[in-house]
């Protein structure tokens, strides 16, 4: 089962949440909170928010031990433009970035083992594991 979560236009820059997300991904979800809680950087706190927030749209709040973050990604939101004085009355712009952050969670297959796929050939079928 899947659960997604997602935040919108959120005042982080893009760059910096996907160098938080780089951390979180593909990993389980107990492993994601212990590295988002020593992360010195402000949008780990952020990505915990919406990653809590994918867990409960799954249902598992209480246990979640075999959850995983498959996929997280952040876009590009609108752009603030605002004005600050420069030198000789001019006017230099700054861009205020936001971002849409999404987080997909999954869960894991607890044995850990190939499923066995069934190939069919012209002699009878056939059993092999996918790679």
């Amino acid at each position: 089962m899947q659960a997604k979560a997602a935040a919108k236009f959120v005042r982080y820059t893009p760059r910096k949440v996907n160098q938080v997300l780089t951390l979180i991904r593909n990993k389980k979800v107990e492993k994601a909170f212990e590295v988002l809680s020593f992360l010195p950087k402000s949008a780990a706190t952020l990505v915990s928010k919406v990653l809590k927030s994918a867990i409960a749209n799954s249902g598992k709040l209480k246990d979640y031990s075999n959850l995983k973050v498959k996929e997280a990604w952040v876009g590009n939101g609108p752009i603030l433009k605002r004005i600050r004085p420069g030198p000789q009355g001019r006017g230099l712009p700054i861009k205020k970035r936001t971002s849409h952050l999404t987080i997909l969670v999954t869960d894991v297959d607890v044995t850990g083992k190939r499923k066995k796929k069934i190939v069919k050939s012209a002699k009878g079928s056939k059993e092999t594991q996918v790679k």
